[in-house]
């Protein structure tokens, strides 16, 4: 049977409305703090991703556009999240409040939430380490919604990014549900820049200025290329010889491009690569042929 509760005119009606006045007050202050996090974090943001006028700074100031949208509504959905967590918390401190000063016994209900506490904790262990794991990405902005990820074992681009589970499609098509407690590393390939390495293999006995002479006119003509305008960081660098294996010697070239566009530069240098160099009379490697001395 539950007791009576306990009222004392005035001061039971005194002690909650000073519950209910103090708990909107908190609720008000924390709000509004988080609410200048949030507009302070949108700021430093926007700061970050204004570009500067050269080409690298346009480039990649339009690539983290999408980036910049996403943390945009990133923040304020965790802004939100925030907001409703301090409403509830606040809320349930004060039914507590009002309750105890109602004279209802909390022992009882404070040892039923800890067993309860106890309980969900053991038995659901990873889902809990799953939940806590996907909080820390989304706020860390540790990947978003069409990024390229390697998280060890797969590869493939981001179709959903979900408090407990990722989903992932890889270059064939599969699908993969990676949950976010087992994703121990994560690479992302989608965010910064990317580069592309190209390696020119040609005969090893090939005069080596020469081929970079020619290598590198191909290199700006590629950078003047309307095509490539927003995508290469800046011109492709010609490193020079990178090895001389048997017959092969090889002149890799480096390419620092917009984020995830890497691959078909690559491939326009090899192109263009292999036609200069087969105009300028430039062998390739022999399959068979006589080792360097």
């Amino acid at each position: 049977m539950l007791p009576l509760l306990t009222w004392t005119w005035p001061e039971t009606p005194i002690v909650v409305g000073l519950v209910v006045v103090l708990g909107i007050a908190v609720r008000w202050i924390i709000v509004r703090a988080v609410k200048a996090g949030v507009d302070a974090s949108l700021k430093r943001a926007r700061d970050r991703n204004a570009g500067h006028g050269s080409r690298a700074d346009r480039i990649l100031a339009a690539a983290t556009g999408v980036n910049g949208a996403r943390h945009e509504a990133r923040t304020r959905t965790i802004g939100s999240i925030l907001r409703s967590m301090t409403t509830a918390v606040i809320a349930t401190i004060a039914v507590l409040t009002i309750l105890d000063a109602l004279g209802v016994p909390l022992g009882p209900i404070v040892a039923s939430a800890g067993i309860g506490g106890v309980a969900l904790g053991f038995g659901a262990q990873s889902l809990v380490k799953d939940f806590l794991s996907g909080m820390f990405m989304i706020m860390e902005d540790q990947f978003g919604v069409g990024d390229l990820i390697d998280t060890g074992d797969v590869t493939g681009t981001v179709e959903d990014v979900g408090l407990r589970t990722t989903r992932l499609r890889d270059a064939s098509g599969q699908v993969w549900y990676v949950r976010n407690g087992e994703i121990a590393r994560i690479g992302n390939r989608s965010q910064g820049w990317s580069t592309a390495t190209v390696d020119i293999p040609v005969a090893y006995d090939e005069d080596a200025p020469r081929v970079v002479g020619i290598l590198n006119k191909t290199m700006d003509a590629v950078y003047a290329d309307p095509k490539w305008e927003t995508v290469l960081l800046q011109r492709p660098e010609v490193a020079g010889v990178e090895k001389v294996v048997g017959a092969a010697m090889t002149i890799r070239i480096f390419a620092k491009c917009a984020p995830n566009q890497n691959w078909g530069v690559q491939r326009d240098i090899l192109e263009r690569s292999q036609e200069a160099l087969r105009a300028a009379g430039v062998r390739g490697p022999s399959i068979i042929g006589p080792a360097p001395e």
